[in-house]
């Protein structure tokens, strides 16, 4: 079932739309959203899959410290997690849920526990690009700290 889920992270490619482009954090998310898809034989999956083509200002940001502003995405109920999953939309409106593309989530390695909101949050980390391993997201956010709630 993961990989299922995964492939579909891969290969759904729905445009990002901007709700507030106001703020520095969102314009990460803009930012982000500059990527293609090329097809790539699969050995595991035994097919083509659509593989992500990062844009060279997404490669620039690659290893670098980002701002970024979103809301958390429950993945094992509602506590305090230092691994969650991390959206430029909220629940309702995320990948996840059909309202958006896979460029709109990342996996988030914190360095302490964040506790759960509905609302936005604003997180701070080392983001890391994935065009490789299928059965992750193609953004990460590590050694991520929570800066505004």
């Amino acid at each position: 079932m993961r990989i299922i889920i995964m492939m579909f992270l891969w290969s759904a490619t729905l445009p990002l739309f901007a709700q507030n482009s106001t703020g520095k954090e969102d314009n990460i998310w803009k930012a982000l959203s500059k990527i293609s898809y090329k097809k790539e034989y699969d050995e595991l999956m035994g097919f083509k899959i659509d593989k992500p083509v990062f844009s060279e200002s997404v490669r620039a940001l690659q290893g670098k410290e980002i701002t970024i502003k979103g809301y958390i995405i429950p993945v094992e109920g509602y506590k305090s997690h230092k691994e969650f999953i991390f959206s430029a939309y909220p629940y309702s409106m995320c990948f996840f849920c059909g309202g958006a593309g896979p460029e709109t989530v990342m996996e988030v390695e914190a360095l302490e526990g964040v506790k759960y909101s509905a609302e936005s949050v604003v997180l701070k980390g080392i983001l890391r690009l994935n065009d490789k391993d299928i059965n992750r997201l193609m953004y990460k956010l590590v050694n991520a700290k929570i800066i505004q709630d």
